[in-house]
């Protein structure tokens, strides 16, 4: 599929379609112990789902944290007084399995689904429609996330960050290229990340199709450094300003796989930048690959919330801390744990406004679409999920948050590179022209 493909009569059309998904098989679901939900006792269950143990992108530490905040909240009262329960499942990177777990929500009739990563939008949304449980929270690594109207997005996913990467790029790249996985979910990629280079002036990225679980990129390495050094043929135009040109892994779990290639291939061609988003990339991923001396210094990456030691954070720390000190699941650097608790933080204000009446995925949703106003301490902004505060962005409807965090490798640290958000709703709008 194109990336051109994915416009926003097709998104609809898939979304629709998606809602006549329903897979009769029950996935294997974990739970916290000492709690469950519906009216009568008094408990609130939901599901957090995420790959783990696959060949492909997996975020284990997203269900773990999941797991640490029941532990936490229960033990200081629960929601509004109500012990928390929390499911999780696991979608094995696969649709099947995905579509499974959102019947396993279904069955176990839970409230939401919190905090969770699936690249299979198309098959779990529509079992959740179907059994009207709102998604909050997702990771935002596909589309649907910001088309089906059961899903409450804390973040802009995937495209806000590439456009906002691409936007930052245009001003200090020459030759772009882009290595993405040759899915669905990476067909969007260069669409996005060409809308922030066109928004500065600056020609679109070279378009490279990588195997998501490959375990080695020479090839792709080599061709990158062509495409941006100017030793390919036909790929001066940048060169010739005397800027560097920039490598941007778009690889998930793999990027750190495809940074080992290109460490060993970059010296043999000049001096290249590299550049890529929070989720590909993370702090533990810089000090694996050599910390200031390795190939991510000076890189640009752009992420979704604020930088790791930024102390809007301490909080979360602090019950990783008291829950799950020597859990290693649980990495608060990781984008997808820092999504979990802020889709958390989500649900224990959507409780705490019912104010002791029925909690179902019914009040969940209305308490939601009627206008509740969400603070993250500062982590986003004012998250609210009525029709008005929509974006409105053609292709992404269901977006609220369309701001990103730019950061920068600084002496093997990732740390701010400015202060604040920089909105990319306007570079979003322009992708779907």
């Amino acid at each position: 599929m194109s990336a051109g493909s994915l416009s926003a009569r097709s998104l609809g059309a898939r979304s629709m379609s998606a809602l006549a998904v329903c897979a009769a098989l029950a996935a294997g679901c974990g739970v916290v112990p000492g709690t469950s939900a519906d009216s009568e006792s008094g408990e609130v269950t939901v599901m957090t789902w995420a790959p783990d143990g696959t060949d492909a992108t997996n975020k284990p530490g997203m269900p773990a944290m999941a797991q640490a905040y029941a532990r936490w909240i229960n033990s200081t009262g629960g929601l509004n007084g109500r012990k928390l329960k929390v499911l999780t499942c696991n979608d094995h990177n696969d649709r099947v399995a995905a579509a499974k777990c959102a019947r396993r929500a279904a069955d176990e009739d839970v409230v939401a689904v919190v905090g969770s990563y699936s690249q299979f939008g198309d098959d779990f949304l529509g079992p959740l429609a179907s059994a009207g449980i709102p998604y909050i929270g997702g990771y935002g690594v596909t589309n649907d996330e910001f088309t089906n109207p059961m899903s409450y997005p804390v973040n802009g996913g995937s495209p806000a960050l590439l456009a906002g990467l691409g936007k930052e790029l245009a001003t200090v790249c020459g030759p772009v290229a882009l290595i993405r996985p040759d899915t669905i979910a990476g067909d969007q990629l260069p669409q996005l990340l060409d809308s922030g280079l066109h928004a500065g002036g600056h020609a679109p990225a070279r378009d490279q199709l990588a195997a998501e679980d490959a375990t080695e990129y020479g090839t792709h390495t080599k061709l990158a450094l062509e495409r941006t050094t100017g030793a390919e043929a036909g790929t001066q135009t940048g060169t010739e300003t005397g800027k560097k040109g920039c490598v941007v892994p778009a690889l998930g779990d793999r990027t750190n796989t495809f940074m080992d290639s290109f460490r060993r291939d970059r010296e043999d061609y000049p001096e290249v930048r590299t550049a890529t988003v929070l989720g590909s990339v993370d702090q533990t991923v810089i000090n694996a690959t050599g910390g200031r001396s390795g190939p991510y210094e000076d890189s640009y990456i752009t992420g979704w919330y604020p930088v790791a030691s930024d102390a809007r954070w301490d909080g979360m720390k602090k019950v990783i801390n008291e829950e799950a000190f020597d859990d290693n699941r649980i990495d608060p650097q990781d984008a997808g744990v820092q999504t979990t608790w802020i889709a958390y933080t989500v649900l224990k204000a959507v409780v705490e406004s019912l104010k002791g009446g029925e909690v179902s995925s019914t009040t969940v949703r209305r308490a939601l679409d009627d206008g509740l106003r969400v603070t993250t301490g500062g982590l986003t902004p004012t998250l609210r999920w009525r029709f008005e505060d929509l974006l409105s962005v053609v292709g992404f409807p269901r977006l609220v948050n369309a701001q990103v965090t730019l950061q920068v490798v600084r002496e093997g640290r990732l740390v701010a590179a400015r202060k604040g958000f920089i909105n990319t709703t306007k570079l979003l709008e322009s992708a779907q022209d």
